[in-house]
C-alpha cells in the first residue's frame, strides 16, 4: 500500500521542526557566554567573582582563559583560588592614571590573570574564582573582557560591551554591576532582591522549557496527522 502525504501537511511538519531546532540553537547560545557571577557587588566593597566559562564548541577543548581587569578602574587587592588542573598567571601593570588609596598612591595594579595548562571540555563548564577590592566607586559597572582559547588554535573575545542587556551583542564581555554603599545589603532585602531574580531566571528556563516542549508536542501532532491522512487515503484508494 503506497501512503501519499499532501504537500501542504509535509510543509507544516518541517516548519514545525525547524522552529524547534533553531529555537534549541538560540537557548544553546545564549548559555555559552563567559560571565562574572554574582551580577552585582557594593562599590567600594570587596567581592568574590566566579568567572564561569563554558566551552561553547563541540569539536575542541577549552585550554585557556584570560581575564583583563578594568584598566579604566584599577582594583588595588586582586587574589586567585587555586583551580585543580591549571595553573594561573598574574601580570601587572602602572595604572594610566593615578589612582589614591589609603596611605599613599596605588603605583601597580592586576591587568590580566590567564588560567592555562587545563581542559574544559564539549558538554562542560569550569568556574574560575577572582577575589578583589576595594570595587570602584561613582561607576556602576565596569567590564573584564575575556579570551577563550581553544586546542584548535581558535580564540573567541568576549570583548564587547553588553550595554543594558536589551540588545545583547554577540559576545558580550562579563559585566558587575555596581550598586551604591548601603543599597544593597548582604541580608534582608537585598535577599529578598536576590530571590526574585533567581525565581524570575528560573521561571524564564521553565518557559522556554515549556515552549519547546510545546512545540515538540505540535511536531509529534503534525506526524500523527501526517500518518492518519496517509492512512485514510491509502484506504480510499484501496
Amino acid at each position: 500500500m503506497i501512503v501519499c502525504v499532501s504537500p501542504r501537511v509535509r510543509r507544516t511538519a518541517t516548519v514545525a521542526a525547524l522552529t524547534i531546532v533553531s529555537l534549541a540553537g538560540l537557548a544553546t547560545a545564549a548559555s555559552a557566554h563567559v560571565t562574572a557571577n554574582p551580577r552585582t557587588a557594593e562599590q567600594g566593597g570587596f567581592t568574590k567573582v566566579s568567572f564561569r566559562v563554558p566551552n561553547e564548541r563541540d569539536n575542541a577543548d577549552t585550554t585557556e582563559v584570560l581575564i583583563r581587569m578594568p584598566a579604566d578602574h584599577p582594583i588595588e587587592h586582586v587574589s586567585v583560588r587555586p583551580v585543580p588542573g591549571w595553573k594561573v598567571k598574574v601580570t601587572t601593570e602602572k595604572p594610566a592614571r593615578p589612582v589614591k588609596i589609603e596611605g599613599g598612591e596605588l603605583t601597580e595594579a592586576v591587568s590580566t590573570i590567564t588560567w592555562s595548562g587545563g581542559r574544559i571540555r564539549p558538554g562542560e563548564f569550569e568556574e574560575f574564582d577572582v577575589s578583589m577590592g576595594p570595587l570602584p566607586t561613582g561607576v556602576d559597572r565596569v567590564l573584564f573582557k575575556a579570551e577563550q582559547s581553544y586546542s584548535n588554535d581558535e580564540v573567541v573575545k568576549w570583548d564587547q560591551d553588553p550595554g543594558d542587556g536589551r540588545n545583547e551583542p554577540e559576545r558580550p564581555a562579563p559585566s558587575l554591576t555596581l550598586t551604591p554603599k548601603g543599597a544593597a545589603p548582604s541580608s534582608g532585602p537585598a535577599s529578598a532582591i536576590t530571590a526574585s531574580r533567581t525565581a524570575g531566571t528560573s521561571e524564564a528556563e521553565d518557559g522556554t522549557a515549556r515552549l519547546l516542549g510545546g512545540l515538540g508536542l505540535a511536531v509529534g501532532v503534525a506526524g500523527i496527522g501526517v500518518g492518519g491522512l496517509g492512512l485514510a487515503r491509502g484506504r480510499r484508494q484501496s
